[in-house]
């Protein structure tokens, strides 16, 4: 549940914070604050408008700051200016991103740190409810699916053979050579885990395991989304105009990005704890979305099996946090491991555990 904020009382601290970033502009007015959705930050739509001398202006932009409510993450995670600084960056490169205009590290303002971006224009495939079932996407006709589908795949590998060190990306961490990467991977899951303040289930602990046993050195290292899934894309006329949330961002092995593809895909149809349902008829399979893949990059995928079962690790992770919130439990009606049941399932049915 999300904490009740004061929007109108926001609205005019950002209102007065615009006329000082705005000094020779007049007649700045900020319209309420509205809520698109949920996410990992708090992200409100503002519609700024203001004189520029005789000029009336407009824009539609985007604010974001740290979670009020519980935090799925270690507070350090929440770093709006490392984000910033990556959108910044990523701005006219092949990887398409809002472009951002502010970062206030000032927390007297809102509370909190926070940058804000021009909005783009589009639609989001759903995920309350997904694709698979409404919206969009599902009402498209199957030559627009597959044409959507393949943009995003092909979105995702511009991501991953970007030249991220010409883009000056090196300040999220670059891994040492060997097993480093995986191994910085697993530290940082376990931390996570560790605000739960109880012991990893019997599944995850054997996972955990497995997946340090039968680590390797990455062939590639690449720009990671972290979040790859198509319900952080923004689609405008069949083609993907925007990629959103970047929290997980990481440098390191570009398959971690398709097994979490796979995985979102399959946990929003036949992997939902609650009612499941059929993938989306009409999208191509995977094994035709990594086939494309490894043509547009020329890179052989040789590993997705085990990053299929990092994903799926990763997500129920999350889900134990989720299932820490009682105001969560209390709203969903369901009780403590039943989102992370299909998650342990499909653990115990990749690993024979």
């Amino acid at each position: 549940m999300k904490e009740e904020l004061d929007l109108e009382a926001m609205r005019v601290n950002l209102q007065n914070w615009f006329e000082s970033k705005l000094p020779r502009d007049s007649e700045i007015i900020l319209a309420p604050l509205k809520r698109p959705g949920d996410g990992m930050n708090e992200t409100f739509f503002i519609e700024l408008q203001w004189r520029q001398g005789k000029k009336a202006k407009q824009e539609n932009l985007v604010i974001r700051w740290p979670p009020r409510d519980i935090s799925v993450f270690p507070k350090y995670h929440y770093d709006m200016k490392k984000q910033y600084m990556l959108l910044e960056r990523l701005w006219d490169t092949a990887v398409p991103v809002p472009r951002v205009r502010w970062l206030e590290e000032d927390e007297s303002v809102l509370g909190g740190p926070f940058y804000i971006m021009e909005r783009v224009e589009g639609w989001v495939p759903g995920e309350f409810p997904p694709y698979h079932v409404a919206g969009q996407l599902f009402d498209a006709t199957g030559e627009e699916k597959a044409r959507i589908w393949w943009n995003a795949v092909d979105t995702i590998a511009n991501i991953h053979t970007l030249d991220w060190e010409k883009a000056g990306l090196n300040f999220l961490g670059v891994p040492r050579a060997g097993t480093d990467f995986m191994e910085r991977q697993i530290a940082y899951y376990d931390e996570i885990y560790a605000l739960n303040n109880e012991p990893m289930p019997p599944v995850l602990k054997a996972t955990r395991g497995w997946l340090l046993k039968n680590s390797f050195e990455p062939k590639y290292i690449s720009l990671c989304w972290g979040d790859a899934r198509l319900g952080n894309m923004i689609i405008n006329e069949g083609e993907v105009v925007a990629v959103l949330d970047w929290e997980l961002v990481f440098i390191g092995d570009p398959e971690a990005d398709l097994g979490w593809f796979v995985h979102m895909d399959w946990a929003t149809s036949v992997g939902r704890p609650d009612s499941p349902f059929p993938r989306l008829a009409g999208l191509p399979d995977m094994k035709e979305t990594i086939a494309h893949y490894e043509k547009v990059t020329n890179r052989k995928v040789e590993n997705l099996f085990y990053y299929e079962v990092f994903a799926t690790w990763r997500m129920a992770i999350f889900f134990t946090r989720m299932e820490q919130d009682a105001r969560y439990i209390a709203r969903s009606k369901r009780a403590k491991g039943f989102i992370t049941m299909t998650h342990y399932e499909k653990l115990r049915n990749l690993l024979g555990l």
